[in-house]
């Protein structure tokens, strides 16, 4: 069974440039399932229900989970319980990695520990999966830490230590961003808006609303396209 795990980024970006109805299109074509975690289900519907300003995109993305166009790992018999544990031990290890000062960079919350954790907990159950993470940090502490290390250094203008052996944890993950699941959907004609700067403009838009890509990766998409 194919899977991805959504982190709230990605589902918020969607629905703020109003690319649900895609996001639908992309789940009839995968042939396996999108879950999110409590924790996001938390971010993305719960907690936005009770602020006005919010209320109705958190009923739009409710939606969704009654439709079981999302779901909770529950459908693939993973526990929340265990998720949250899961998710508690890779925020430890995360939020120790690196030190400036000698004080530890928290570099991840509860919402992506847990796509994280239910990612760890289904890869031992050796089912395939994917993260989908907007966010630069996770997915550079994932694939490259060295590089985050740099990152941090010139952000924070001070020297950071790393700490090597929090990281065997964290090394185990697969990342897709949002720009490359829409560059799916317009290649599949998911895409119902036609023009051929439609690309460039939903592209553009993922970025602009939190999706960290550089205008020369999206230049290569585009050639792609």
């Amino acid at each position: 069974m194919k899977i991805i795990i959504f982190d709230a980024g990605v589902i918020i970006n969607f629905a703020m440039n109003g690319l649900l109805e895609e996001f639908r299109g992309l789940k009839k074509i995968f042939g396996g399932k999108f879950l999110i975690t409590k924790e996001v289900s938390d971010e993305i519907i719960s907690k936005p229900m009770t602020i006005k300003r919010f209320k109705l995109e958190a009923l739009k993305i409710k939606n969704l989970l009654d439709e079981k166009i999302l779901e909770m790992p529950s459908a693939v018999g993973i526990e929340d319980a265990k998720i949250s544990k899961m998710t508690n031990e890779i925020k430890n290890k995360a939020n120790n990695v690196f030190y400036g000062k000698g004080n530890a960079i928290q570099i991840i919350h509860s919402g992506e520990a847990s796509c994280m954790a239910l990612s760890f907990l289904l890869n031992e159950k050796k089912m395939d999966n994917v993260i989908s993470v907007d966010e630069r940090t996770t997915r550079m502490l994932g694939e490259k830490p060295e590089n985050l290390s740099i990152f941090l250094q010139k952000k924070l203008h001070t020297e950071i230590e790393m700490r090597e052996e929090n990281l065997n944890l964290l090394s185990k993950f697969k990342f897709i961003r949002s720009t490359e699941l829409m560059y799916i959907a317009y290649k599949k004609g998911i895409v119902k808006l036609k023009n051929h700067n439609v690309l460039d403009a939903i592209l553009y838009a993922l970025k602009l609303n939190g999706c960290s890509i550089s205008d020369e990766e999206i230049n290569e998409i585009e050639r792609m396209g």
